[in-house]
């Protein structure tokens, strides 16, 4: 199938205008989204971090789902324009949410807000196992250095050392887990984004053992760093509202590739090939634990889709019609934008990603 038709359908699913989808795993163009693909599917996001640590102790030590343990929580990164990461994360979360939701999706959150405390990684880890979710998908941003540092930038994917002691976190980072991570990598690098040169991330994939999120959650978990905040690239890449955007659109292609494709039965090749790294400067974590005894679900078993990188100037083409809306609403109202004013508007840009996608044709 054609990824740019998923990633323009999604973008119009952003806009609360559930316009297009991917056809089923074929060659045939992109049909009109009902608002019903992803019903019965529950995704259990996980915006990094939180807007206030008042009356809690970020030192607490609590499980690191390896047998020790590890602080309950991290401040996260600052990008050099001065935006905190929990701030980034929760804009691309609730993009993510939007465009989901359009689709039929349950999404649960893991904090509610991004003012106050949003729970210690274990915490995290646990309501995701207990939301008994298809996916889980931890929303970060990454930092090598207090001030700039113009070598080191890119996204990547966190994926756990194997075997973890918890079978059932072992058995769902191993199959589900894995995969998910692996279709997320390949849609950040079809969507243009530069995977990481830095702290031992092979194609995308960096292989730790110390984070507790992958350890401790028992459904299929992806953990996205988006991109480097110490570099100046990618710092104004994640400070901006359409880079968040972008970032939302490619998650979201991650998300729903995985959903209506994965068959959760990935083999643990790559795991070999990718160098552990066992600590990143300033590598944040967010999401983790739990020692409950929920069963991750199973996927239908469906044909891998095609990777085939989407146009820049199709990108273009889709911001500049976002534009105006986004100037008047700003990202928090993105969930709020079909109504009278800017109905027009919407059909319009529904229209323009239906033509493009029907030009394209499906590969």
């Amino acid at each position: 199938m054609n990824r740019f038709a998923i990633k323009a359908g999604l973008g119009a699913c952003v806009l609360g205008a559930s316009v297009l989808i991917p056809a089923q795993v074929s060659a045939e163009p992109a049909a009109t989204a009902t608002g019903t693909e992803l019903s019965g599917m529950t995704v259990f996001l996980d915006p990094g971090h939180q807007g206030s640590s008042e009356g809690h102790d970020l030192a607490q030590q609590v499980n690191d789902g390896r047998g020790n343990t590890k602080d309950c929580q991290t401040s996260g990164m600052t990008s050099l324009g001065g935006v905190p990461e929990h701030t980034i994360n929760w804009n691309v979360s609730q993009l993510v949410k939007s465009s989901l939701e359009s689709l039929g999706a349950k999404v649960v959150l893991s904090r509610q807000d991004d003012t106050g405390w949003g729970g210690c990684v274990d915490e995290r880890a646990r309501a995701a196992s207990e939301s008994n979710a298809d996916l889980a998908v931890s929303i970060h941003a990454d930092s090598t250095a207090q001030g700039e540092d113009a070598s080191k930038r890119g996204f990547h994917m966190i994926i756990p050392s194997l075997p973890i002691p918890d079978e059932k976190a072992d058995a769902a980072q191993s199959g589900g887990g894995l995969e998910a991570s692996k279709m997320m990598r390949d849609a950040y690098k079809s969507d243009g984004f530069v995977p990481a040169n830095y702290a031992g991330v092979n194609d995308g994939l960096q292989t730790r053992a110390d984070v507790a999120g992958p350890a401790l959650t028992q459904i299929p978990l992806v953990f996205v760093e988006m991109g480097n905040g110490s570099n100046k690239e990618d710092s104004a890449q994640l400070e901006s509202t359409d880079g968040q955007l972008k970032q939302a659109i490619t998650i979201t292609t991650g998300i729903v590739t995985y959903l209506l494709t994965g068959s959760e039965a990935a083999p643990a090749e790559e795991l070999a090939a990718a160098p552990a790294a066992t600590t990143a400067p300033e590598a944040s974590e967010d999401s983790a634990s739990s020692t409950t005894t929920t069963t991750p679900k199973a996927t239908t078993p469906k044909a891998a889709p095609q990777s085939t990188a989407p146009d820049s100037a199709q990108f273009s083409e889709l911001m500049e019609m976002l534009a105006p809306l986004l100037e008047v609403e700003g990202l928090d109202g993105l969930q709020d934008l079909v109504n009278d004013k800017n109905l027009g508007l919407v059909s319009d840009l529904a229209s323009t990603l239906m033509a493009v996608i029907t030009g394209a044709g499906g590969s």
